[in-house]
């Protein structure tokens, strides 16, 4: 019969073995040690001032009176240092860490995750919650394909097709961006510059037709009817027959009627700028961008009476120019949609 037990290397009390009690204590202290075992440091030197009850792991390069028992556990009881062989498969809480560890391979290990699992919420470096049940904090995440497949792809489902499936980009926790689904089933690309008030900047239906609803895209003219503009005089426009994007009409403009044309943002526009002549004596009308003339316009003479007349130009503008038309000469036109207008669309 071997004198200690074969797992905890407890002592047995022996046949007609004086002060039993001895033993018996004995294997209780390691007991009291082992059980629920909790480590509140790694160490390579005893610390002052141990707590009754304190456990401590020794390192590999162990010191003083630790010389030789690097890896070993140490209890503080009774004042003395138990020191006790920890066997693979024990398993600790390591205080200091906030960790759970098993010992396995010779090194205490953090304890492994089940290979197959349902979780509630799992948060990677970052707390999950009711809302985000999987969160992660890390400067970069990796989705690739697996050993039996090349590919990689990854799906969002939604439950109805007025729910949304997408992916919201944000900035301080405000959102910027979002693609998806988002309330209907056609694919579409919003942006918000508050994260209150968003915008579609493209819109792709389930046919594979494409639009740009906030595309400024504007067709601008005065009511139907007939109008001679004095010679030098500005006129502006007071109807948007076509208007996305967010034109809008600005400041009254002198005597020829209308109100200035507010360019909503920044960039290249096709402009076409269109003419319906009924009678001229020679006339010119051009393009004002804030209140300077420049080189963008259409000149007739006596022999465009009854004609129309169109230009096609690329024009650079900013957010908040002001447009109007500036007539030179004598000459009457057809106002109204399709005849005299201007068309601007950001390319």
């Amino acid at each position: 019969m071997t004198e200690q037990t074969a797992r905890l290397r407890l002592p047995y009390i022996l046949p007609s073995q004086a002060q039993k009690h001895v033993t018996h204590n004995e294997a209780l202290q390691r007991l009291d040690a082992i059980v629920q075992l909790v480590v509140k440091a790694v160490v390579a030197a005893p610390p002052e001032n141990a707590s009754e009850g304190e456990c401590f792991l020794l390192l590999p390069d162990a010191t003083g009176d630790w010389v030789g028992k690097g890896g070993k556990l140490a209890f503080r009881q009774d004042g003395a240092w138990l020191s006790i062989t920890p066997q693979p498969g024990w398993t600790a809480w390591f205080a200091s860490e906030g960790k759970y560890r098993v010992l396995r391979q010779g090194a205490w290990q953090d304890m492994p995750l089940p290979a197959t699992g349902t979780f509630q919420r799992l948060g990677i470096g970052t707390e999950a919650d009711g809302a985000n049940r999987l969160a992660l904090a890390a400067p970069a995440s990796l989705f690739t394909h697996s050993q039996e497949d090349g590919g990689h792809r990854m799906a969002i489902n939604k439950a109805a097709k007025t729910d949304t499936a997408s992916v919201l980009f944000q900035s301080g926790w405000s959102g910027r961006a979002e693609m998806g689904l988002a309330g209907n089933d056609g694919f579409s690309i919003k942006t918000s510059a508050d994260g209150a008030i968003w915008r579609t900047a493209l819109l792709c239906s389930g046919d594979g037709r494409v639009s740009l609803p906030n595309r400024a895209v504007v067709l601008a003219g005065l009511p139907a009817g007939t109008t001679k503009p004095a010679n030098g005089s500005a006129a502006g426009f007071s109807l948007l027959f076509i208007d996305e994007g967010g034109f809008a009409l600005g400041d009254p403009v002198g005597t020829g009627g209308g109100r200035e044309l507010v360019v909503p943002a920044k960039g290249l526009y096709l402009a076409i700028l269109s003419l319906a002549v009924v009678s001229s004596a020679g006339h010119r009308v051009s393009l004002s961008v804030n209140g300077a003339a420049g080189g963008f316009g259409i000149a007739g003479n006596t022999s465009s009476a009854g004609t129309s007349q169109s230009a096609t130009f690329i024009l650079p503008l900013n957010a908040g120019d002001r447009l109007r038309l500036q007539h030179e000469g004598s000459a009457e036109f057809t106002q109204g949609s399709g005849k005299t207008c201007l068309s601007l669309a950001a390319l």
